[in-house]
Order: structure tokens, then sequence, then C-alpha cells
């Protein structure tokens, strides 16, 4: 009954363990129950965790990498959160920070390229769309970058160019109008007369 979802890239291999849930008449080869899974690095310490944890690290890492697309890089996930994942801007990498259930554990961080990240998000979205994988994950829904964070993406010195060079023709406008000469004043014409019938002559006197 035991079932193994098997998920592998490059650099890294997602191995997740559980059972079917035969209480909602899942089949045999279905995955309902998750009891444990591990993520195998090349050169790097094997990592394993409960339910709790894997969701950790895909409500993390998902959006993590989909703000790295769009052009805003910035920290997911609390200090105290099991997993937590920044920006190391200094080396060029992504810190990946995961925090043990077990009492006086110290996190381990790891420092992912962006090779490393890329296998990583690859190996989540395969686990996360598998069909084999009937169990409701509690995820936080996609959600559009908000305006702030849009502005971020154009530099300071760009987004001051657009205001800067339309004060700058405004003044230039304003400059030109005033060292044009006034037109010259039009002196003011007769009125005209509307030409209608000649009077009538008088009559001659008769002596």
């Amino acid at each position: 009954m035991k079932q193994t979802l098997r998920y592998d890239q490059p650099s890294c291999r997602l191995r997740v363990d559980g059972l079917p849930d035969v209480s909602t008449g899942q089949s045999a080869d279905a995955l309902g129950i998750i009891t444990g899974w591990s993520l195998q690095w090349s050169g790097r310490p094997e990592l394993e965790g409960r339910k709790d944890h894997l969701l950790a690290l895909v409500a993390v890492v998902l959006p993590y990498a989909r703000h790295l697309i769009s052009g805003v890089g910035r920290p997911f996930g609390a200090v105290e959160d099991p997993v937590r994942i920044a920006p190391a801007p200094e080396s060029g990498h992504h810190c990946l920070q995961l925090r043990s259930s077990q009492p006086d554990t110290a996190p381990l961080e790891l420092k992912l390229d962006d090779a490393e990240l890329t296998d990583l998000v690859r190996l989540l979205d395969q686990f996360r769309l598998d069909p084999r994988l009937q169990l409701k994950l509690d995820l936080p829904e996609p959600r559009p970058l908000r305006p702030r964070e849009v502005l971020r993406r154009v530099p300071r010195r760009q987004r001051l160019v657009a205001p800067l060079a339309g004060a700058l023709a405004v003044v230039v406008a304003a400059g030109v109008g005033l060292l044009l000469p006034d037109p010259p004043a039009r002196s003011p014409q007769p009125r005209s007369v509307p030409a209608g019938p000649a009077p009538d002559a008088a009559p001659e006197r008769q002596s």
C-alpha cells in the first residue's frame, strides 16, 4: 500500500512517501497521505521532514521564483517559519534557510545558484501537478505584483526622467513665449454704412 513519488532534476531529487486514503475511495496507486519526504542534493546533505515542511517549501520557493522572473527579488517566509528564502546580492546566490522542528537544532542554510534554484522549482512544480497526488494542498493563490513592487522594477533615475522632462518642456515653452514680441496693434477701421436707395428729389415749385 505504500506509495513513493520520485522527481529528478540534474542537481537534486525529491522523494515523497505516503499512502492512499482508502477512506475516500482512492486507488492503490494514489497518494493521499504524506508520511515523509526527502530532498537529495549533489554534494549537499540530504534533507528530510514532515508534510508541513514540504508544504512550507512549496509555499515559499514558488512565489519567490515568480517574483524573480518579474524582476522583483525579495525574501519570502518569516525568520521563525520552517522555510525562508531570500536573495544574497553580495554573492549572487539565493539563501535557503530550513528550520528544524527539533529543539536545540540550528537552522540549515543553503546557498543556491540560479541553476539549482531552477531545478528545485521544477521538482516542486512536478510534485504539485502530479495527478497521483490526490491531496489538497493548502497553498496561497498566486497574486499579482503590488503597485509598489512594480515601481521598484524601474530604476529611480528612469522614474524621474519623465516628470523632469515634462517640467523642463513647460519652462522652455514659457521662456520662448516671453521672448517673442507682441503682435502690432491694429488701427480701428471706419464702420461702413450699408448702401440704400437714393432719396426722391423734391418736386419743383411752380410759380
